[in-house]
C-alpha cells in the first residue's frame, strides 16, 4: 500500500481530543466509571458496553460521560483492558483459593 493511504486527509487541523488536556479528561470519565463498577460490583448487570462488557444501570452516567469524553478507539481499548485484567484477578484469585487443597 502506498504511503498516501496512511496520510492524515487534513494535516494543518489539530485533533483537540488527543491534546494533553482532553486526555486527562477522559481519563478522569474513565476512572469514574471504573470506579462505579467496582463499587456497584454486588449489583446484577443490566447495560451491555463495547466488548461485552456488562454494567449496572447505576453506572450508565459515568458510561455516557466516559463515551464523551474520550475517543471511540479509546472506549474499546480501556473495556477490553478492564476486562482482561478482571478475567486475570479472577484466575489468581481462584489459583489462590485452591492452594494447598
Amino acid at each position: 500500500m502506498s504511503r498516501e493511504a496512511y496520510a492524515p486527509r487534513n494535516p494543518n487541523k489539530i485533533h483537540t481530543d488527543v491534546l494533553s488536556e482532553a486526555r486527562q479528561g477522559c481519563y478522569k470519565a474513565r476512572d469514574a466509571f471504573y470506579a462505579c463498577l467496582e463499587k456497584q460490583s454486588d449489583k446484577k448487570p443490566t447495560e451491555i458496553a463495547s466488548v461485552g462488557l456488562l454494567y449496572p444501570s447505576e453506572c450508565k452516567a459515568f458510561r455516557a460521560e466516559f463515551v464523551k469524553h474520550c475517543r471511540a478507539s479509546w472506549v474499546n481499548h480501556f473495556d477490553r483492558q478492564y476486562c482482561r485484567n478482571s478475567r486475570v484477578q479472577r484466575l489468581l484469585d481462584d489459583k489462590d483459593s485452591r492452594r494447598g487443597v
